[in-house]
């Protein structure tokens, strides 16, 4: 295990897991945020600190279902389709984030408020995730998601507001977020139980040579930066005609 755990696969895989969580989990920051923000001070501390672990709890054990589930047939190729989804996503702005998110003067109210509205925003987290620990040794896997997300989750919840900044100020880092995810979408597509036998004897260089994991790579950023422009462009249209009118 000592072996396995001093593997590059290993610390790649995990530097992985910790990208992406940081990357796809700025919303949920937000939205605990929002819940608390009724509370008095004190009680605001012990909202987040509650909220926050037990949606971490939960979180893991989503993770490590969707992990097994990745393991069936067609399953990486729909994790794959979704993830390339996740990473198109992540390049294009989004308005209105934590929009409908209530207040709540009340503690246990708050801390159900942060749970559940983590789990609901979690799904692109759990499928990434989940999609990165399937790059390090297999054994390990549980131990990856188990590190990943325990040094991931803490670091956003009490630094979310730096690293909201450091996303704005270097945007070029959530380019490579979202490049990191297609090029995970491209590897695990190419890896599916459905293909694999079809890959190992047609198409190995797929593997081999990381051109699926460089495809996926590829596809999310040239559509992503596309999208972004494009709805950029239709922003600065509609403020126009406002103008005028």
């Amino acid at each position: 295990m000592l072996d396995q755990v001093a593997d590059f696969a290993f610390w790649k895989s995990l530097g992985a897991i910790i990208w992406v969580n940081l990357l796809l989990s700025g919303d949920n920051a937000v939205v605990i945020a929002l819940a608390a923000r009724s509370l008095p001070a004190k009680q605001q501390t012990t909202a987040v600190f509650w909220g926050s672990a037990a949606a971490i709890v939960l979180r893991i054990v989503l993770t490590i279902f969707a992990v097994a589930l990745l393991q069936l047939p067609w399953l990486k190729l729909v994790g794959g389709v979704l993830l390339l989804w996740i990473g198109v996503k992540l390049l294009v702005p989004e308005d209105g984030d934590g929009e409908g998110i209530a207040a709540s003067d009340s503690l246990l109210q708050a801390i159900k408020t942060i749970l559940i509205a983590d789990l609901v925003m979690s799904l692109d987290n759990v499928i990434a995730v989940a999609a990165a620990a399937e790059q390090g040794p297999p054994e390990l896997k549980l131990l990856l998601l188990v590190l990943g997300l325990a040094i991931s989750i803490p670091i956003v919840i009490f630094g979310s507001t730096i690293m909201l900044r450091l996303m704005e100020r270097f945007p070029v880092i959530i380019t490579l977020g979202g490049a990191l995810l297609g090029y995970i979408a491209g590897e695990i597509m190419a890896t599916d139980p459905a293909v694999a036998s079809w890959v190992a004897v047609q198409a190995n260089w797929l593997v081999h040579y990381k051109v699926a994991g460089a495809a996926g790579a590829a596809f999310v950023v040239a559509l992503g930066l596309w999208l972004a422009r494009r709805a950029a462009a239709g922003t600065v249209a509609a403020e126009a005609r406002h103008e005028d009118s």
